[in-house]
């Protein structure tokens, strides 16, 4: 599916601009770079009934272009998960009896959180995650939020509010149980978090809201009707390594945005390629070989992104210091 066909000649600029803006944020391949510079990502979900969901958003995320991925789950849950891949570093200790004390030294080291896949509704495991809710925001760690770690911010609005590292990625129903369904309302019932993060709506067509400017930006339609589970796993996942990336680059206002675009686009583009090939047939599975062809195809710098950002280099560095004449 081409980026053309999915947009009208009027909103064609500006889908072009966002693109170059995402762009602009992914790390440069380069030799001095070590393991880990391009994202340290922990995932904290898991438990004995949902063992896929925490591997999804930790492929996902590695898949998108994180170095490390780290799965905080229970004990129930670590042997299944390790199973599926051998990339992934998985910590059972959710349920511990001595949680937050084993796993803060660890959150020390990681870029970014996604709180949500696969943790279910247990209250001593929601205490903990509590407890790392609240280390995270106190040491300045972007957040990702999505399904049953919504349901502790709603019930906790304090642990988030105006925050602005944060991502929630309610889907229709989440978000009706957090916002209401009169769309009028919205804008004001936004405000129960204050200033801070970005909620990224998932829907036929995503749509980002800005909590502190009540703005509302729509991503380009995509995907397909096919509904698996999964995706919004895969969505969560790839956005912790695309928020940490757009939060990096000093040059991006409104990283927030820019991830959550990316993220939304990526998802969508891979669900529309896997179901030219397996139509009803489609899985999460199938989804996650479609990433690096998507973010090849999209997001990576080709040849003559990299000769115009060389001229606009060269034209700051002439009105910066005047042309280099003998």
């Amino acid at each position: 599916m081409a980026l053309q066909e999915m947009i009208d000649k009027k909103n064609q600029q500006e889908i072009t601009k966002m693109f170059t803006r995402i762009k602009k944020t992914i790390p440069r391949f380069a030799d001095e770079r070590h393991k880990g510079q391009s994202g340290r990502i922990g995932v904290v979900g898991g438990s004995l009934e949902y063992t896929g969901a925490p591997y999804f958003a930790a492929i996902s995320a590695l898949r998108t272009g994180a170095d490390l991925v780290h799965v905080f789950c229970m004990t129930t849950a670590a042997p299944i998960i390790k199973s599926y891949s051998p990339e992934l570093i998985v910590h059972p200790l959710l349920d511990d009896p001595k949680a937050i004390d084993k796993i803060e030294p660890w959150l020390d080291r990681l870029h970014c959180l996604v709180f949500g896949p696969g943790l279910g509704r247990d209250v001593h495991i929601e205490r903990t995650v509590i407890q790392m809710m609240t280390y995270a925001r106190r040491n300045n760690k972007p957040m990702i939020l999505d399904a049953d770690a919504l349901s502790i911010v709603a019930q906790n609005t304090e642990l988030i509010k105006n925050y602005d590292k944060v991502i929630l990625t309610p889907n229709a129903m989440e978000f009706a149980r957090l916002f209401g369904t009169q769309r009028e309302n919205i804008p004001r019932r936004l405000k129960i978090f204050g200033n801070g993060p970005f909620i990224l709506e998932k829907g036929r067509n995503d749509k980002i809201h800005n909590v502190r400017t009540t703005e509302k930006y729509e991503c380009p339609r995509g995907g397909s009707g096919r509904r698996c589970g999964g995706q919004g796993d895969l969505l969560c996942g790839s956005l912790s390594t695309f928020f940490f990336w757009a939060l990096e680059a000093k040059e991006e206002k409104n990283p927030g945005l820019v991830a959550s675009y990316a993220a939304s686009f990526l998802v969508k583009e891979c669900n529309s390629r896997a179901f030219a090939k397996y139509g009803r047939g489609l899985t999460a599975s199938d989804m996650i070989q479609e990433i690096t062809g998507v973010f090849q195809d999209y997001y990576e710098l080709t040849e003559e992104d990299l000769a115009e950002e060389k001229a606009a280099e060269q034209q700051a560095r002439i009105d910066r210091i005047g042309p280099n004449i003998p």
